[in-house]
């Protein structure tokens, strides 16, 4: 007993002051990494951007610097520091050093801010708890103000000195504490996609951005704001030209609530070269939608079926669309404010307000109707587009189904696959497939193998060359097809092409599934001459083409077979060795003395005896695989395409240079 641990009245205790946030950063900044660091940063901003939005300053300044503190200015009204009659408490302490404290609980009421970013006093706080140094300067009221905070604690308390610059905001520089966050060198792409986001939603806003250490900057603005970004995503290039609605309305999400007041700006157009859904509210990117995303996906599919069924547009007895069709070719942003937020957590990353999502859903369902009366042409155009999207997608499917009922079968003694033979073990953590060429082979290996955990399927001589033919042509192929079957995962089709059209008629889809392979390792085992390079070769395009992830998991191996078989008897000494290339060969020849050893080049898989396949090819503790990993996926598939693909020209050259080598090959074969 004397290891028991005490659990009393004594073991519950409680964070305080900067702890709160520098032991527990994800509970605020939902992760403790790089996302983290991220949010740190954006909740700065977010105070910033409220200060403009609500008319005071038109330009916000971000600086990152060479010792990776980040700056954001405003010339806002800045924010008020000093003492507090009604919290008998100076502002600062509230703002930095006090969890749920600030000025915008009451937006409702519109009394500091009407539609605010920063809702629940968290944001310049938390950041400060979590810098190494934390800077603040504020000129108001005819003061600079400027406070000095290290690792969440202050340092020096207020400095207040009479200032004679006329324009007010606030100047605040951090540097993420990396003993808080795992990672904080924030990447220069983060920057620049946030800030356009803002700049995006904040029309009229100046966001510039300054790296010190590389010498880049950076600036955005849109004056006509989500209209502008809108046109520019669409490049002209779109079924109708792009729409700017707006709508306001007045109510509560449960009958006991509060009204509260919502205004959206909504931009779409539809366009097949860069289909995109965005959402922001109060200038927060949605990355996880809600409301406005899921009044979007009603409205549209209502709206447009409507007026399909209106037109007489559907074949008898066709199925209504769905948002995949829809989606498939919209362009849409939406960025609303609401004086009242229920965001789903800290990071605003999603929202549920139930009345801005019918407010949205109804406002769309009543525009879209109008749009095609007024808009007859480009009505006609996108709901062509629509029908292609949905024909497209349920042919695919169709095409998908049958593929799958193809490959996906069980491999049991309803569905059995030739030249196939099973393990007893069914523990997926320890299944071995070893894929063979030839039915000698299959005959050495499987005599040879631990049929505990070791399973065998051969492929007769050179498969489909995966690379230079299409499905129709690889899935007839039954060796292909045979081995699909035995890993069970099924197959990656490729996405894309020039049309959704083209790509359904090709089945271009994917039923794939990691979970559903059978093995932890697939071994490919040929012989080692030119040949049995070239099946295996053939066999890891195979999966290069058709399920390229298991080569990313690291599930594919190449089991290396000796080249030379070396007898080495000394008196009554009698023993054989192994030799995997000519190297190996000399050192076992000078280690051994080569008077006394016969050497043998090794016979192909097939003639080799089942305790020698066991020894080098089959048994873990002493045979050789190479692991097949996508280190550099690019140079992959520049060499598959040189030895395999359409690289001609490439081919040629490879062979004038290094054809000698694989004829030298040839000779020792």
């Amino acid at each position: 007993m004397a290891n028991v641990k005490r659990y009393d009245n004594e073991s519950i205790s409680s964070l305080k002051g900067a702890e709160r946030v520098r032991l527990r950063p994800a509970v605020i900044f939902g992760s403790d990494d790089i996302v983290g660091c991220e949010h740190a940063f954006f909740e700065i901003l977010s105070n910033s951007i409220d200060e403009a939005r609500e008319g005071y300053g038109r330009e916000i300044r971000c600086k990152r610097y060479a010792d990776g503190s980040i700056e954001i200015e405003d010339f806002g009204r800045g924010i008020p520091l000093d003492y507090n009659s009604k919290e008998e408490r100076y502002n600062w302490e509230l703002v930095y050093c006090e969890l749920y404290a600030g000025g915008k609980y009451n937006n409702n009421d519109a009394e500091n801010y009407e539609y605010s970013l920063g809702l629940n006093g968290l944001g310049a706080c938390a950041t400060q708890y979590a810098s190494e140094l934390f800077d603040v300067d504020v000129w108001r009221d005819g003061y600079h103000y400027s406070l000095h905070f290290e690792a969440g604690e202050n340092i020096g308390g207020l400095k207040k000195e009479e200032s004679s610059r006329r324009e007010t905001g606030t100047r605040q520089r951090f540097k993420p504490d990396r003993k808080v966050f795992t990672e904080t060198d924030i990447p220069l792409e983060y920057f620049q996609r946030v800030l356009k986001q803002q700049a995006v939603v904040n029309a009229g806003i100046r966001f510039s951005f300054v790296d010190e250490g590389t010498g880049e900057s950076f600036e955005y603005l849109y004056p006509e704001g989500i209209l502008a970004y809108v046109e520019e995503l669409d490049g002209q290039q779109g079924l109708c030209e792009p729409v700017l609605w707006h709508c306001e309305g007045e109510g509560r999400d449960r009958s006991d609530l509060k009204d509260y007041r919502v205004k959206a700006d909504i931009a779409f157009c539809f366009n097949n070269h860069s289909p995109r859904q965005e959402y922001y509210h109060n200038s927060s990117f949605l990355e996880y939608g809600g409301s406005p995303d899921r009044a979007v996906r009603q409205a549209f599919v209502a709206a447009f079926d409507k007026v399909l069924k209106q037109r007489d547009l559907y074949k008898a007895n066709e199925s209504k669309i769905s948002y995949q069709d829809i989606e498939d070719s919209l362009l849409i942003v939406i960025s609303s404010f609401s004086t009242q937020t229920s965001y789903e957590n800290q990071t605003k990353k999603a929202i549920n307000n139930r009345y801005i999502q019918y407010l949205i859903n109804d406002f769309l369902r009543e525009q879209i109707d109008l749009f095609c009366i007024e808009n007859q042409a480009a009505s006609e155009r996108i709901l062509e587009q629509l029908l292609i999207n949905k024909r497209s997608r349920e042919s695919a499917e169709k095409q998908r189904l049958n593929v799958q009922r193809k490959l996906m079968g069980n491999v049991d003694i309803n569905n059995r696959v030739k030249k196939f033979v099973d393990c007893r073990s069914r523990d997926i953590n320890r299944r071995e497939l070893y894929i063979v060429e030839g039915d000698s082979a299959l005959g050495s290996v499987k005599l040879g193998r631990d049929s505990d955990f070791q399973a065998v399927m051969t492929v007769r001589g050179k498969i489909l060359n995966c690379l230079k033919s299409d499905y129709g042509k690889i899935f007839k192929n039954d060796i292909i097809t045979d081995l699909i079957k035995v890993l069970g995962c099924g197959v990656e089709l490729e996405k894309g092409g020039k049309s959704s059209k083209a790509q359904a008629k090709k089945g271009l889809d994917s039923e794939f599934s990691l979970d559903k392979l059978r093995w932890d390792k697939v071994i490919i085992c040929t012989d080692a001459d030119v040949d049995g390079f070239q099946i295996r070769t053939l066999i890891l395009a195979m999966f290069y083409r058709l399920m390229p992830s298991l080569i990313r998991v690291g599930k594919v191996y190449i089991a290396e077979s000796p080249l030379y078989e070396i007898s080495y008897k000394r008196g009554k000494t009698e023993q054989s060795y192994f030799a995997y290339d000519e190297r190996e060969k000399a050192i076992l020849l000078e280690e051994l003395g080569e008077s006394h050893c016969s050497i043998q080049r090794s016979k192909g898989l097939g003639e080799n005896e089942p305790e020698m396949m066991w020894q080098t090819t089959m048994n873990p503790q002493t045979r050789r695989l190479i692991q097949i990993l996508p280190e550099a996926e690019a140079d992959m598939a520049d060499v598959f395409d040189l030895l395999l693909g359409e690289n001609l020209a490439g081919r040629k050259e490879y062979i004038r240079d290094y054809g000698s080598m694989y004829l030298e090959a040839l000779d020792l074969a």
